[in-house]
């Protein structure tokens, strides 16, 4: 089992999350926050005769979702189609080894958890 972590634009949410729904991968959880990377923020005009600004920590949303591993290429693939602008800022998506998963209802471990 993998983690998936994908930062994306708060404006892809909708689309990456029906794009996974329709993959047959249904299980998330969406934390909205905030970062930089390569982007290193934004540089916006202030009011008149104020001059400009930079906004160095920019909105993301972080999405988490834990997939069998025969599935991760196909989660990975899914967050960048419905994703991707072509343009800076795009986001990163992270793979984390999982050891287990444990359903709290029924006690089920590992892939059949999910």
């Amino acid at each position: 089992m993998n983690k998936i972590e994908g930062i994306i634009r708060p404006e892809k949410l909708d689309t990456v999350k029906n794009a996974l729904a329709a993959a047959g991968l249904v299980g998330i959880n969406v934390v909205q926050v905030t970062g930089r990377g390569a982007q290193q923020g934004i540089t916006a005009g202030g009011p008149r005769g104020v001059g400009s600004y930079v906004v160095d920590m920019l909105p993301k949303t972080k999405l988490e979702l834990v997939v069998r591993d025969e599935d991760t290429q196909k989660a990975i693939d899914t967050i960048i189609g419905s994703a991707r602008t072509g343009d800076i800022g795009d986001g990163k998506i992270f793979v984390i080894p999982v050891s287990n998963a444990i359903r709290v209802r029924t006690g089920e471990e590992g892939d059949e958890a999910l």
